[in-house]
């Protein structure tokens, strides 16, 4: 009960809207998919339903980021 009442909360459009203009606020960048804000607002509101209801119900499978390995020079 508690986890979808937090889901609701994350998933409120108030809260989307809130996360885009502080993104766009901070000057934002692409993500690793390359999209840039102005894209991503637009797929938001194309996909809003579809996005929220994978994420709901745990079919959303996100891209894989690459990773990177940095050497250090104590070795770890």
């Amino acid at each position: 009960m508690k986890y979808q009442m937090l889901m609701n909360s994350i998933l409120s459009r108030e809260n989307l809207i809130e996360a885009l203009k502080l993104v766009e606020r901070n000057k934002g960048s692409h993500g690793i998919d390359g999209m840039s804000v102005k894209s991503l607002q637009r797929d938001l509101y194309d996909n809003w339903d579809l996005l929220c209801n994978s994420l709901r119900d745990g079919s959303y499978q996100p891209v894989p980021v690459l990773r990177i390995e940095i050497p250090k020079p104590n070795g770890e």
